[in-house]
């Protein structure tokens, strides 16, 4: 197009990811390995920008996407930052998702092969990540674990719709109810990756495998990725507007309060009190009970039904 002009990475003001662009093959690298590379707002928005770049720039034919480091590919979404605003604030998740299903959109219909170059752990929604990447490839140490339903939330932008196109309906079950790690060598069994290789030899295998797509015809590369995504799409635009709402929605209840603060005072959550205050006929939903308390002496309402003070006046609740 007359109207686009193809950046350099330098022109690029990016402060989360490192973007380069060199012999056809565009690099995107999440770059917060004190975070173990886990994505923020900006991380997401930052690989849109790269993403467009790339996908419109007929100097690249492939893109590879990576983390900073050895010991992360990615950790997902950045726990702090949900604690931090969104608890506090969950119609602001909308917001946030909002930019989450544009990287994804992005990623698959950017109209260009994709690899995920895995360098290091691959949890929650950096598995999403390698998910919409067409190719992967991991090192040896690698490990893929999804959090979800231990941490306060559900892996609903990514793995629950492909997980099970992936590998199969049981497999995706036990990833995804068990929380478990998934070693490389089983990864592979299981056709989460592509290939497995010694980390030192990494990059000389990503290299190898992006100049064979490299050597194909770009169109023809294009609608083959586009026809291969039709499941994906499918289950992705059947499902994602109602994670994007329930998701938003859940961000106020006690589990994604408990599992998120778990997680920022690097403690285990108390599944079980969330259980037990359901059996016992308690709200599970809400910290402190559900709003049902009015105050006689301030006329105070929609008190949590386990308070015994006001929490306005200090008065006893009767």
């Amino acid at each position: 197009m007359k109207q686009f002009t193809p950046k350099t990475p330098e022109e690029f003001d990016f402060s989360e990811i490192i973007y380069k662009k060199a012999d056809w093959i565009a690099t995107i690298t999440i770059n917060r390995p004190e975070v173990y590379n886990a994505y923020s707002i900006i991380t997401l928005q930052e690989m849109i920008t790269a993403l467009q770049d790339a996908a419109w720039d007929d100097g690249i034919a492939v893109i590879v996407i990576t983390g900073a480091g050895e010991k992360a590919f990615c950790a997902g979404g950045d726990i702090k930052e949900y604690a931090s605003e969104f608890i506090n604030r969950p119609r602001d998740f909308y917001k946030w998702m909002g930019v989450f299903n544009q990287f994804h959109d992005l990623l698959r219909n950017c109209g260009k092969p994709t690899i995920a170059r895995l360098n290091g752990m691959v949890v929650g929604g950096g598995n999403e990540i390698n998910m919409s990447c067409d190719l992967a490839i991991a090192a040896e140490h690698v490990i893929i674990k999804q959090v979800g339903s231990s941490v306060g939330s559900v892996a609903a932008g990514g793995a629950t719709q492909f997980l099970p196109i992936l590998i199969g309906d049981r497999r995706a079950r036990e990833i995804l109810l068990l929380n478990e790690p998934i070693d490389a060598k089983k990864a592979l069994e299981w056709g989460l990756v592509n290939y497995v290789t010694p980390y030192e030899e990494l990059d000389s295998k990503v290299q190898e495998i992006a100049e064979k797509l490299i050597n194909k015809f770009p169109e023809c590369a294009r609608y083959t990725k586009q026809q291969l995504n039709f499941w994906k799409d499918f289950a992705w635009n059947m499902t994602i507007g109602h994670a994007k709402d329930w998701l938003s929605l859940h961000f106020s209840s006690y589990e994604t309060l408990e599992g998120m603060q778990g997680f920022v005072e690097k403690r285990n959550p108390d599944y079980l009190k969330i259980r037990e205050k359901a059996k016992n006929g308690e709200s599970s939903e809400t910290l402190w009970g559900a709003n049902l308390r009015e105050c006689k002496n301030c006329k105070t309402k929609y008190l949590p039904e386990e308070f015994d003070f006001c929490g306005k006046c200090g008065n006893p609740l009767k």
